[in-house]
């Protein structure tokens, strides 16, 4: 099982732990990534540990494809791929409506479709056998539509990409996992619970057998989980650094009757639960919404506790197919842990 770090969301000034990324680098691991919500970009970070790193891959997790066309993202992929000997991974994701059109001020629509249509028109340009045309209900290239000149004509890059470049998606429900088995190399699931992995299974069992030709087989697809990872003799107090972010996503990132991350705590058992939690949330209690995320949950989804119990909680996670574990910390006595655990 290989490591990744991954890097988290800005706070309100932007910050850059380079050293906690080049012990990584040195240690062995696969992978760093970065994240964009609505502060920082998750580019601008890996083109500047690109220039001081050497071996380490550089993924978005995720680039939000309403922030950008697909030709925008192909671009940016092929350029920092170039820049970075052959070390770029794209990770994609539609994110929430709250975010797509309450930041973005686009459409949330129709996001299975919408995400089909992007990767094939990204894996089109990276090919380069032809210049790209596409007619969808998403994409029109070249455009033609109301206000358009009618001078748009396709068009090949200019830089000659690697087709193979890997490419991510971030799914949790079943028709999102299902369509990752079928069109990408990698699947970034958030809040991977080990124990539930036969939850995912039937959707990836579906998207495989629908597998686009000319990628990667089932055996190289990537399962690339993020997870929280505290070491500390306190279980109940490493757990408490992971109870906020669950409280905050289960609770608050989306609506009432809209929030991804809310159905998939209900899916592993925690109705009752994940109800609690995003009432107390909605209604402005956070701290007795923080109070209300159970122990077990944490404990399915986070590395939290002393070296012997993560050692021992890292079978789950093998067992589960997980292929690249991305720990999500930022300590280096914790970078430097997993190392030992796992490379």
């Amino acid at each position: 099982m290989r490591l990744g770090l991954s890097l988290g969301y800005s706070g309100a000034t932007v910050r850059l732990d380079a050293q906690l990324v080049q012990d990584a680098d040195r240690l062995g691991y696969h992978s760093v990534w970065s994240a964009e919500a609505y502060g920082s970009d998750a580019v601008s970070p890996l083109a500047w540990l690109a220039a001081i790193t050497y071996r380490i891959r550089l993924g978005t997790g995720i680039l939000q494809m309403a922030a950008r066309t697909p030709a925008m993202t192909a671009m940016t992929a092929m350029t920092l791929d170039a820049l970075s000997g052959r070390r770029f991974l794209l990770g994609l994701g539609v994110s929430g409506p709250q975010v797509v059109e309450g930041w973005h001020g686009q459409p949330y629509g129709k996001p299975l479709g919408r995400t089909r249509e992007y990767v094939s028109i990204v894996r089109a340009i990276l090919a380069r056998e032809k210049p790209v045309s596409h007619s969808g209900e998403h994409y029109q290239i070249p455009y033609a539509g109301p206000g358009a000149t009618g001078l748009g004509k396709p068009l090949r890059s200019i830089v000659h990409g690697r087709a193979d470049l890997p490419i991510y998606l971030a799914a949790i429900g079943p028709k999102n996992v299902a369509l990752a088995a079928e069109i990408a190399d990698g699947w970034l699931p958030v809040f991977f619970s080990p124990d539930r992995a036969a939850l995912f299974r039937a959707a990836l069992d579906e998207g495989f057998v629908r597998r686009a030709p000319g990628l990667a087989p089932r055996e190289r697809f990537d399962v690339a989980p993020s997870v929280p990872v505290v070491c500390g003799a306190d279980v109940a107090a490493c757990r408490a650094h992971v109870k906020p972010r669950l409280a905050l996503y289960i609770g608050g990132m989306g609506a009432a009757g809209r929030n991804f991350y809310n159905d998939l705590a209900c899916r592993y058992g925690y109705e009752g639960d994940a109800g609690r939690i995003q009432a107390l949330y909605l209604a402005g209690k956070k701290d007795e919404a923080i109070a209300a995320v159970p122990d077990a949950l944490v404990d399915e989804v986070a590395l939290c506790g002393s070296r012997e119990r993560i050692r021992d909680r890292l079978a789950a996670y093998r067992a589960a197919g997980v292929t690249t574990l991305i720990c999500m910390t930022d300590q280096s006595d914790t970078v430097r842990l997993m190392a030992e655990l796992a490379l």
